[in-house]
């Protein structure tokens, strides 16, 4: 595996980050992925400009000029002999002596890592998956903005555990004003009375890009749709559900805490609206 390290690409085995990198000491960095299908990057202008704003937003110079970044990933995904890659990109304050001032660090560490997109089971599609409600609530947007795609997960890691614990795929998670925002790694959607629902960002969620194209094509399908803040508790009246992000792009809800959502199946709006995403990569893949 060839892994792109500040300024050339190594072995696996050779890319060494130092235990004084600001990153590993105190999360501070910031991250981006993003994926290839038919060996073609898919959103590459949406995931660059949302990489110079996590940064941007933290006072991080982005090292690599925005008209190279296209060569460095074709390089990295082409060195890996990919088609079907997942990239990620992470940038981080870079090596330092301890404390937590940013100026301690001259230059950012740069990572970039393409491995093979991740294969959810077929039966995950068909069926749907199970979440449970996290206790542990979604950062304060006034403390961290989720506008941020920061080192700092360890906020999701706590939720992803009591997803774990649960036996569940993954964990829901509300705001501090018990409002729904996201699961630890995903946007969620939910659909009642036809219409589609999810939360908006401002209740300190990530705008997933793959959360954008569901909406777009959702509007371009004449599908009613909404962003709002919502209890948790409107979901018992919920017919559907499902979650959105790069690698997994659709996928169905069945339960929540052990209760069904609508049937506890697939339901139509979101076989409709896999259908139309898969449409639109088709479109894209020409």
């Amino acid at each position: 595996m060839w892994i792109y390290l500040n300024d050339r690409f190594v072995d696996r085995k050779e890319a060494m980050v130092s235990v004084f990198d600001h990153g590993f000491l105190y999360g501070d960095g910031v991250y981006e992925t993003l994926r290839t299908y038919g060996g073609r990057f898919f959103m590459l202008p949406q995931h660059l400009a949302r990489l110079q704003r996590s940064a941007r937003l933290i006072g991080l110079s982005v090292p690599v000029p925005e008209q190279d970044w296209p060569s460095l990933l074709r390089e990295a995904v082409d060195r890996n002999g990919l088609t079907e890659a997942h990239l990620r990109i992470t940038l981080s304050r870079g090596e330092g002596e301890l404390g937590l001032d940013p100026a301690l660090c001259p230059h950012p560490t740069l990572v970039v890592m393409a491995r093979p997109i991740a294969q959810y089971p077929a039966h995950l599609f068909q069926e749907g998956v199970p979440l449970v409600l996290a206790t542990t609530r979604r950062n304060l947007a006034t403390a961290l903005p989720p506008q941020i795609k920061s080192l700092n997960f360890l906020n999701n890691i706590l939720a992803k555990r009591e997803a774990g614990q649960a036996g569940a795929f993954d964990a829901l998670m509300l705001n501090a004003e018990g409002l729904l925002t996201e699961c630890t790694t995903s946007n969620f959607f939910f659909v009642s009375g036809g219409c589609l629902y999810t939360p908006a960002v401002d209740c300190g969620l990530l705008d997933g890009i793959t959360r954008e194209v569901v909406l777009t094509l959702a509007r371009e399908a004449g599908i009613p749709v909404e962003e709002g803040r919502y209890p948790a508790e409107c979901l018992a009246h919920a017919d559907e559900a499902f979650l959105t992000n790069t690698s997994m792009e659709l996928m169905p809800v069945r339960s929540l805490d052990g209760a069904p959502i609508g049937s506890g199946r697939p339901g139509p709006l979101t076989q409709k609206l896999r259908t139309l995403f898969r449409a639109n990569i088709a479109r894209f893949l020409g």
